[in-house]
């Protein structure tokens, strides 16, 4: 599902316009992102935590120069989700073989 997707469910669900869905749903984005830059998270009861998560220093490689490359210390944006959440979708009755990804042979 795509956030036109969204948006277009959510349209018909409610009977919001379109555009006026599609303001909210940017509007809630951009808080997001922005409470995670200030290191805030965001939590939406029954629904989940936006977290940041701490990545360890560590040594890489750049394969094309074959030299280590150290990575700093940094924070990654992350979703938990809220334990009626998980529980939601571990009881739905859903077609698992439609989610796997094929391999090329």
């Amino acid at each position: 599902m795509r956030k036109a997707d969204i948006v277009g469910s959510i349209a018909e669900k409610t009977g919001i316009p379109k555009v006026d869905i599609l303001v909210a749903l940017e509007a809630f984005f951009k808080e997001v992102k922005t409470s995670l830059v200030e290191g805030e998270p965001v939590y939406v009861r029954g629904f989940g935590s936006f977290i940041l998560k701490k990545r360890a220093a560590k040594i890489g490689r750049n394969i094309k120069k074959n030299v280590a490359v150290e990575i700093p210390e940094h924070f990654i944006p992350a979703f938990k989700p809220a334990r009626e959440f998980v529980q939601a979708v571990k009881e739905s009755k859903h077609d698992l073989v439609a989610h796997e990804v094929v391999e090329n042979d």
